[in-house]
């Protein structure tokens, strides 16, 4: 169901936004919407506010990228000097101071030995140049056999050709015809029957990071050029990895000469209590893909951190060669690297990088509460990020958790769905009182929907 606007609101909807017939919005329903448009007008912290004023508490952290909360001044600020300063720099052949500040900054945070960063301008784009950056460094050391990648099912990555190939979320890929080729997938790690309401990583489930060796089996090692995963999974219905399942998927691909690239566009930057997930879990990748918190969403931006050994297997030829024949517009953005340095600098003052650890029980506390409510068949938590996953409707997969997304926006909060689960990722400004107002309403809506 959906809730028609009153329609002394409605009028005042329309009347400061217009006609809505010529945007076509992204990864959304869009006849339902224009139906009953929910606009947001303004953001503060924790907080949105839509066109009449209505007060909305954000869940999801914007789209799982405003870490720091909204309008941050240290943020705003660094973006106005700079629009001022300088507009914009042209990338290629060219460079400017802070662009280099950033990545100095960056590789601070980083686990050891990922020490080099190429910019891009969102998650989708940082996945398909790690992807190019493995492909070229094989041929760049002499093994150009190696071009096969490999995903994993239910893997999301972005939406261009080279993500969504890799990718495994069926309704991403149906549409866009056969795909890039030579690519395979691994099995995914969702086992409701056995690891049904885990707190933090499931205890059973490391064995299916041998799935790998099933594909290997089946190509050849010496085909296959990067595996890609999320650490956890989070468009697909926060699935976390099993204990020892990315320890073992690590040592496979060290076994076999496999690059191992973590797609980090949602788990970076504190979203788990540490920088990354890679130091949270103890496992470091090849590659690794950011966006999204890298500059708190508020100009778009992303990055690929490179070990060093891949980046120097390019550095050959003639001096004033091209290395890596790669890149874009917009990478380094003068704003974004602004945005990006004020977002750091909050990051640091306010210690956000590790508060999702010291907020984490008690968050998976109050999910936990939600075990017994009508449709609720798993909970699952870890860090500051937290998936309820409801039994389908018959006939409607889907429509369960989008009933309770709407029901929540009017009640005032905001949440995300995909497919039957919701996804909360709070602004890692979050106390324990919103919390409990997110966890408190969500539970609200779940019973009056029952």
């Amino acid at each position: 169901m959906y809730t028609e606007l009153d329609p002394k609101i409605a009028s005042h909807v329309a009347a400061s936004v217009g006609s809505m017939d010529a945007y076509w919005m992204p990864f959304t329903a869009n006849r339902q919407f224009k139906k009953a448009p929910r606009l947001l007008a303004k953001a503060k912290g924790m907080l949105y506010w839509t066109p009449e004023g209505r007060e909305i508490l954000d869940g999801v952290a914007g789209l799982w990228c405003v870490n720091a909360g909204h309008a941050r001044p240290r943020i705003v600020k660094a973006i106005a000097q700079q629009a001022e300063e300088m507009d914009y720099a042209p990338p290629f052949q060219m460079g400017h101071p802070k662009a280099f500040e950033l990545a100095e900054r960056l590789v601070q945070l980083t686990p050891p030995g990922l020490s080099k960063v190429f910019y891009t301008n969102s998650g989708s784009e940082s996945v398909d140049t790690a992807l190019k950056m493995a492909l070229a460094y094989h041929r760049a050391r002499g093994e150009g056999h190696r071009t096969r990648l490999i995903g994993r099912e239910r893997g999301y990555h972005g939406v261009n050709f080279g993500g969504i190939s890799v990718g495994g979320m069926v309704a991403n890929r149906k549409m866009f015809g056969t795909m890039l080729g030579g690519v395979d997938h691994i099995r995914h790690t969702h086992d409701l029957s056995k690891n049904a309401f885990s707190r933090g990583q499931p205890a059973h489930g490391a064995e299916l990071a041998d799935d790998l060796e099933r594909l290997v089996a089946l190509h050849d090692a010496s085909t296959i050029a990067a595996v890609i995963v999320e650490p956890v999974a989070g468009s697909t219905g926060v699935l976390i990895p099993p204990k020892g399942y990315l320890e073992r998927l690590r040592a496979i691909c060290d076994k076999h000469g496999i690059l191992l690239i973590f797609d980090e566009v949602i788990t970076g930057f504190g979203r788990l209590g540490s920088p990354f997930a890679a130091q949270h879990f103890g496992v470091t990748p090849d590659l690794m893909t950011v966006a999204k918190g890298i500059s708190n969403g508020c100009v778009p931006m992303g990055a690929v951190f490179a070990k060093q050994s891949i980046h120097d297997a390019f550095m050959n030829g003639p001096e004033n060669a091209i290395e890596f024949f790669h890149g874009y517009t917009y990478s380094a953005h003068p704003l974004a690297v602004a945005a990006s340095m004020g977002t750091l600098d909050t990051y640091a003052e306010e210690g956000l990088l590790t508060r999702g650890a010291e907020m984490a029980p008690y968050f998976e506390n109050a999910l936990h509460s939600l075990k017994d409510h009508p449709h609720v068949i798993d909970v699952r938590n870890i860090g500051l990020v937290g998936g309820i996953e409801l039994q389908p409707i018959p006939g409607s997969p889907g429509k369960r958790a989008f009933d309770t997304f709407l029901e929540c926006w009017n009640q005032g909060i905001l949440v995300r769905f995909t497919g039957d689960t919701i996804a909360l990722s709070p602004p890692l400004i979050i106390e324990k009182a919103h919390v409990d107002r997110l966890v408190g309403t969500l539970g609200a809506a779940l019973k009056k929907l029952a």
